[in-house]
């Protein structure tokens, strides 16, 4: 994969939050029009089903109006638009334009690629920055600027398996921690928005380009606990190494940091980035 600046702000989330969802129409409403009477993410896509049994999903909701409840207020945000992902391999993943309805506004902000988009995510984050799937029904709202959204973008999709059989959540929880610099696994961010740094993964999923360049440097091999072991920080000036092994005492333990190491203390993912 190509070396990336790394934005470290948060998803909008929405996990627990719809309160109901409108389907646009050109013509008005008519008394025993079908309701939605359930709404989900499958993926990374919404699905609603409607009252008489009938299916909408993915591209079929463009138009329609999304109404969270955030703190007692109604917030309703439209898909203008549902669009494949063109750099997704697998297909999958639909990247859509959501809109603040009140101002038109994209809802997300703007990732390094100039794109304002983002997705459901089914699943939730819990207060230590781990996704899960554990409540059904529940899905937040990730922009393609955050961490969550890349990690899915860069093919870490938390509802699949891994082609070693593990699980895709773990590579996908390692690679937040990792964009997010969450050494600790505590979800508490060590980076600054628009560093560069270079990942890559023990499946191949992604491949490292900068093993050539001498401006990077091995910074840390990630699970999805947080980092295993940390050969230096990458923002010295916002944590020396020492401190982060005050507050991570387990980090202290661990053996000196290089990529062979890492990968022996379990390791999914591990990343370079510039002094």
């Amino acid at each position: 994969m190509k070396r990336l600046p790394v934005f470290a702000r948060a998803s909008r989330s929405a996990a627990l939050a719809v309160a109901a969802l409108t389907l646009a129409s050109p013509a008005p409403a008519v008394a025993g029009e079908p309701a939605v009477v359930r709404l989900e993410a499958v993926g990374a896509a919404f699905r609603a089903t409607l009252s008489d049994g009938s299916v909408k999903q993915g591209a079929e909701l463009t138009g329609a109006m999304l109404v969270f409840n955030v703190n007692g207020a109604p917030l309703r945000v439209r898909i203008a638009a549902v669009s494949p992902d063109p750099d997704d391999r697998s297909g999958a993943l639909l990247l859509h334009d959501f809109r603040v309805a009140a101002t038109g506004e994209p809802l997300c902000a703007a990732g390094p690629d100039g794109k304002r988009l983002g997705f459901p995510l089914a699943g939730r984050t819990t207060a230590d920055g781990r996704w899960s799937n554990t409540e059904p029904g529940t899905f937040e709202l990730v922009c393609t600027a955050g961490a969550q959204g890349k990690c899915v973008r860069f093919g870490y999709q938390p509802w699949t398996t891994a082609p070693d059989g593990r699980p895709m959540r773990d590579y996908y929880n390692a690679c937040v921690r990792m964009v997010r610099a969450d050494y600790c696994g505590d979800n508490r961010p060590w980076t600054r928005n628009g560093t560069a740094i270079d990942l890559w993964d023990r499946l191949g999923i992604q491949t490292s380009d900068s093993a050539d360049d001498a401006t990077y440097s091995f910074e840390a091999g990630w699970g999805p606990d947080g980092a295993v072991c940390v050969a230096r920080t990458r923002i010295p000036e916002t944590v020396t190494l020492a401190s982060l092994k005050h507050y991570c005492p387990r980090l202290a333990a661990a053996p000196a940091c290089d990529q062979q190491s890492a990968r022996a203390a379990g390791a999914l993912l591990f990343n370079r980035s510039r002094p």
